[in-house]
């Protein structure tokens, strides 16, 4: 009789009104938005605008669901295709049956294609949001509580996990409770990026590339300690050489990055950082925007310049000069040392020398001829 355990849920299937939601599902809906919040706070952080993650990840969630189901049908797919099995049930994602490296790989796809529709660079977007995927992940695992699945060999420990289930070939008894173990390891990892970022600035695809080299650490040894049905070769499971691909990938990558882009973006989007209404250069209010006030400051310009010279030609003519009255009908001379100004930025320039040129100017006919 154990006096302590960690027991299975009576139910895997949770009720919203009318709306019943499996577990499973409820898990990973919970990490979806836990790790969209995070990344958002991180990227305003970093320079980026309020609402980008969330728009990059409408493309990233839906092909990283993909990927992982199809990494999980690819790698298992004597549960769906072997004698007396139905094909049907590999789209019943809600039931469970995702796998992380195929989730990551087509994540990253989508989360390309919306990086680029927004003008922006996946490595940083991936560095955002990457203690958020972490985070996620060990919200996800409490799925597999609910499924009981993806366990441990048994165990006498405290906290092991009481299957009660006998379906689907589980036997009753105690376990290691494999999912609590990886999901504690996620929020390590999640925790030591986001130290590592604030610690050592980290850029350019690199606080992301800890994370997976950080999971891949951990995935490791859990993997071993499970005992559900696997594809081996020699006489290791698949899921451990892929681990160990990936985390050997991740740390060439923060070596060779850390050599050629050390520290990190100045900038990761274009426009006014936190404003979510903002255009970026590329965009069309922002193009129109941009013409509109380069054409504002030619005009300043140009009245500011005319205003000054009418100024002083008023001021040099005497009245009744008919001559001068016939040369202010003509085109306006530009007073010696003025020279005709491009932008706002020189307006005030060509005005200061019209107001030197007035001031040095005496009254008279005859002055007014000699400045013209």
């Amino acid at each position: 009789m154990y006096l302590a355990y960690i027991p299975s849920p009576s139910r895997g299937v949770l009720h919203l009104g009318p709306i019943p939601l499996r577990g499973y599902a409820f898990c990973i809906i919970i990490g979806v938005f836990v790790a969209v919040w995070l990344g958002n706070r991180r990227w305003v952080a970093r320079g980026g605008r309020a609402g980008t993650v969330a728009d990059i990840a409408v493309w990233a969630v839906p092909f990283g669901l993909v990927g992982g189901r199809l990494y999980h049908v690819i790698t298992d797919y004597e549960l769906y295709f072997s004698a007396g099995r139905d094909w049907v049930d590999a789209f019943k994602i809600w039931e469970g049956g995702l796998g992380i490296w195929g989730a990551i790989a087509l994540g990253a796809v989508g989360a390309w294609i919306g990086c680029r529709r927004r003008g922006i660079s996946l490595p940083s977007y991936a560095d955002a949001i990457a203690p958020g995927i972490a985070i996620a992940q060990a919200l996800g695992r409490w799925g597999n509580w609910f499924n009981q699945e993806l366990y441990g060999r048994e165990t006498h420990v405290p906290w092991a996990l009481h299957i009660t289930s006998s379906e689907g070939g589980r036997v009753p008894g105690y376990y290691h409770p494999t999912f609590l173990y990886e999901s504690l390891w996620c929020v390590g990892v999640a925790l030591l990026v986001i130290w590592a970022d604030r610690r050592f600035k980290l850029g350019h695809g690199r606080a992301f590339a800890l994370y997976v080299a950080a999971y891949c650490a951990g995935r490791a040894w859990i993997e071993y300690m499970r005992v559900d049905d696997a594809h081996h070769f020699l006489g290791v499971r698949l899921n451990d050489w892929t681990a160990l691909v990936v985390f050997l990938a991740a740390v060439a990558y923060i070596i060779v990055s850390s050599k050629k882009r050390p520290g990190r973006e100045e900038t990761v989007e274009p426009g006014e950082p936190g404003q979510p209404g903002a255009d970026a250069p590329g965009e069309p209010g922002a193009k129109d925007a941009e013409g509109v006030g380069e054409a504002g400051a030619d005009a300043d310009a140009v009245t500011l310049k005319k205003t000054g010279t009418d100024g002083k030609a008023a001021a040099d003519k005497p009245a009744g000069d008919k001559a001068a009255d016939s040369k202010d009908k003509g085109a306006v001379a530009e007073p010696a040392g003025v020279k005709a100004a491009p932008s706002g930025a020189t307006a005030s320039k060509a005005t200061a020398t019209d107001g030197k040129a007035s001031a040095e100017a005496p009254s008279g006919p005859a002055s007014a001829t000699k400045k013209s």
